[in-house]
């Protein structure tokens, strides 16, 4: 690849297995005191409280709506009203952020500091709590580690209410979705597929056809990590490589990962709200159709437009250096991924373990996680790592624009939540849409999770899954993971590919200028597939 600016030196191990050992031993100690075992109790008691109250249909605590309205508390309080519509605008800024500062001449290069990010992230993340704090006159709803409802102060700072906010933002939704990120990532980063194959069409389109499979079976997150380096090495020679790393955004970090709950983190959210595991497998043609289609378009945009336009002396340099692909660290990684599919899978503390009727600890499954990274750091090559120009960058990155995201998105999903049933959604199109739009920029799991429980409110005609008419429900999943493509916002994946291929030298497209490739190539694709699937 030309152009390239530098070339990131390989991080060391050492300060981050300090950190992940301190962070394990904390956790350690928490257990000894009692402390997530306590978390997980009272989940239980509320599953079981919730299921009691379903059965009786006891008047004085009433069950739930399907939009999570009318819950109360031991105390008796009920739900408030969302916040007002302005209450976004931090939100709202720090998507602008995300797109206009790269774009600025006088704050690009400060922009590109994770430090900076983090600053902007979370000062406008204070901001929304500020709101909470001292202006929002309306009980919460807080979801870790069990639903309760809490009340606003009589008078001065809601001090809980801001709590509750951040608890829902940090631990229910940050914590899981960052340190699943983190796995998939580390682990990756010491599998090593080394060899640079000539780049032809046909050869990226092979990496994006095997990338788009694996993501169903090792998450998008782990097949983007696996595949991005040696795309990137196997390019090196060509100049037209952007195109290329757009798709593979598209299918490898987006719609290759819709056919089991492990591909992507809104079809986790469906398993746990009752989906059957094998369910989403019945999107393979949905699946096939639109990745088949990108496919095929990137094709003929490499063969036709790109290829030929790459220059002579590349060419022949890039023929003369290409040989066979090996693959090295599978041995030890290989079965940390599978101990990660398994944690994923088993650990979660709502469900009990099957067959054995014992529920994980809170956040058990995110120490498993940061065991088996550990592991990989500790036991896997330091070699591997550094040849793979290995470093915390492109997660940091996502872990400092998504901690703001996450709280500063929580008024948007409050005032969804509120108004989504209202929204007069009804049909299958209309839910891939709607739940694709806002995919696009908010995260996809939660904005899965809100269109699911608004179609659970609806009267349903055929047959239901999880409460749900499949048609809505294959609407809600394919809008969630196909569209989350449209932004790099949209899927934690996207913006750690781009850094990696910042960092090796190609210059990305912008917010806007992604884009135009999204806006072009993805949505009339989206829209012939809703055509003839809904």
């Amino acid at each position: 690849m030309h152009d390239s600016h530098h070339s990131p030196a390989s991080s060391s191990p050492t300060a981050a297995l300090i950190g992940f050992g301190i962070a394990l031993a904390a956790y350690a100690a928490a257990a000894a005191a009692g402390w997530p075992q306590y978390g997980r109790d009272l989940l239980v008691a509320a599953q079981a409280a919730h299921h009691e109250a379903h059965e009786d249909h006891a008047a004085a605590e009433h069950v739930p709506d399907a939009a999570g309205h009318g819950e109360t508390d031991d105390g008796g309080h009920s739900a408030g009203g969302p916040p007002p519509a302005w209450a976004v605008i931090p939100f709202m800024v720090l998507l602008g952020a995300i797109a206009v500062l790269p774009l600025t001449p006088p704050l690009a290069h400060w922009w590109e500091h994770n430090s900076s990010k983090l600053l902007v992230a979370g000062t406008l993340g204070l901001i929304t709590l500020g709101y909470y704090l001292l202006l929002h006159r309306e009980a919460v709803e807080l979801h870790f580690p069990a639903h309760s409802v809490v009340a606003p102060a009589v008078g001065g700072p809601s001090w809980g209410v801001a709590a509750a906010v951040l608890a829902n933002a940090l631990l229910s939704e940050y914590v899981p979705f960052i340190m699943l990120l983190l796995a998939l990532y580390v682990i990756t980063g010491g599998v090593r597929i080394e060899g640079d194959l000539e780049a032809t069409p046909t050869v990226n389109a092979t990496f994006l056809g095997i990338g788009a499979t694996a993501a169903s079976f090792i998450g998008t997150t782990g097949a983007a990590m696996l595949l991005i380096r040696p795309l990137l090495e196997t390019n090196q020679q060509r100049r037209s490589v952007v195109h290329t790393l757009v798709f593979f955004i598209f299918m490898v970090c987006n719609c290759g990962g819709c056919l089991l709950p492990i591909g992507d983190p809104p079809l986790f959210l469906g398993y746990l709200q009752g989906v059957d595991f094998l369910w989403t497998m019945s999107l393979w043609k949905e699946w096939l159709f639109t990745n088949g289609l990108l496919l095929a378009i990137y094709w003929v945009w490499d063969a036709f437009f790109a290829y030929p336009r790459e220059r002579t002396s590349d060419i022949v340099r890039d023929v003369h250096r290409a040989g066979t692909l090996r693959i090295s660290g599978l041995a030890l990684n290989a079965p940390l991924m599978l101990g990660v599919i398994a944690a994923v899978g088993l650990l979660d503390p709502s469900k009990a373990i099957p067959g054995t009727g014992w529920h994980p600890w809170i956040f058990l499954r995110e120490a498993v996680l940061l065991a088996l990274v550990i592991a990989s750091l500790a036991l896997g090559s330091r070699e591997i790592r550094v040849k793979n120009g290995f470093t915390y960058f492109a997660i940091l990155e996502v872990a400092a624009l998504f901690v703001g995201i996450f709280v500063c998105m929580q008024p948007a999903l409050s005032l969804l939540n509120e108004h989504g049933a209202s929204l007069g959604i009804q049909s299958p199109q209309a839910f891939f849409w709607a739940t694709g739009a806002l995919s696009a920029v908010l995260d996809n799991a939660p904005t899965y999770l809100v269109f699911f429980k608004t179609a659970q409110s609806l009267p349903a005609d055929g047959t239901l899954m999880a409460g749900v008419e499949v048609g809505r429900l294959a609407c809600i999943s394919l809008g969630a993971v196909f569209l989350g493509a449209m932004t790099y916002i949209g899927n934690g994946p996207n913006f750690m590919v781009k850094a990696i291929a910042e960092q090796a030298g190609v210059r990305m497209p912008s917010f806007f200028g992604y884009l135009v490739y999204s806006v072009g190539v993805l949505l009339p694709v989206f829209a012939v597939m809703a055509f003839l699937f809904f």
